[in-house]
């Protein structure tokens, strides 16, 4: 699981152990961060140091950790600006992590997983997904991106016994929620949800073999709009400010 030392990861990291999980591999960019995550179950969490930007590190990982059988890509970045003015290095920055970081992810891990007798992936989006929100950058660029990704990996890997669901969160209790209010403080307009609930919702999602995973009231609401009129979804988000 990366991005598995705050926020959504950290919450599916417990809720995981909660529900017997044998072995979960917690991984984050620093290892002092995974410090207090092992220390809750050393017996069954597993530290990895992973930038999924380095294939050299996700090679490592993936050495390190044969057992697989679900992959959960929950790391992401957000970077808050504008598009047509913010600097590209931030841009492009969000690109690597959100979308060619679960890519690779996905690339790696798929031939453990096929190998060990099939399992899933789990990819965490965003609702912001569906729209363009001006004031947070590339994020939701990124977001539609990996959701496209999602789908085309689930045609490939059906084949390989291998399941791939979407989650798309609302506003979450995370500190990046904090850090996009500060440039979208429109989002503060929705109550955000606890990560331990949506956390029991992704998983139970996952265990229905839901391919598209809604985990909280508002991310539930904006899916049910956007199956009826995506357009009136795309213009809720873009008129964010």
């Amino acid at each position: 699981m990366t991005g598995a030392n705050r926020g959504i990861g950290r919450a599916l990291l417990a809720e995981c152990l909660a529900r017997d999980a044998a072995r979960a591999y917690a991984a984050a960019r620093r290892s002092e961060a995974l410090e207090p995550v092992t220390a809750a179950d050393p017996e069954r969490v597993v530290p990895l140091v992973l930038d999924v930007t380095s294939p050299q590190a996700i090679s490592a990982a993936v050495q390190a950790a044969p057992d697989v059988t679900v992959l959960v890509n929950n790391a992401g970045v957000v970077n808050l600006g504008h598009l047509i003015d913010m600097e590209l290095d931030a841009v492009e920055n969000v690109m690597r992590t959100n979308v060619l970081g679960p890519l690779r992810m996905v690339r790696a891990f798929a031939p453990v997983i096929e190998h060990n007798g099939g399992g899933a992936i789990v990819n965490v989006i965003s609702i912001g997904a569906f729209g363009g929100t001006p004031g947070v950058g590339g994020y939701p660029a990124s977001k539609a991106a990996l959701n496209l990704m999602t789908q085309a990996f689930r045609e490939d890997l059906v084949p390989r016994g291998i399941t791939v669901h979407g989650v798309f969160p609302g506003p979450v209790e995370t500190d990046m929620l904090a850090q996009a209010l500060s440039s979208a403080p429109d989002l503060g307009t929705y109550p955000p949800t606890t990560p331990q609930e949506v956390a029991r919702a992704i998983l139970d999602g996952l265990e229905r073999g839901d391919p598209e995973i809604f985990p909280d009231p508002i991310s539930r609401e904006i899916g049910e709009i956007w199956a009826r009129d995506p357009k009136d979804v795309e213009r809720r988000l873009t008129q964010m400010r």
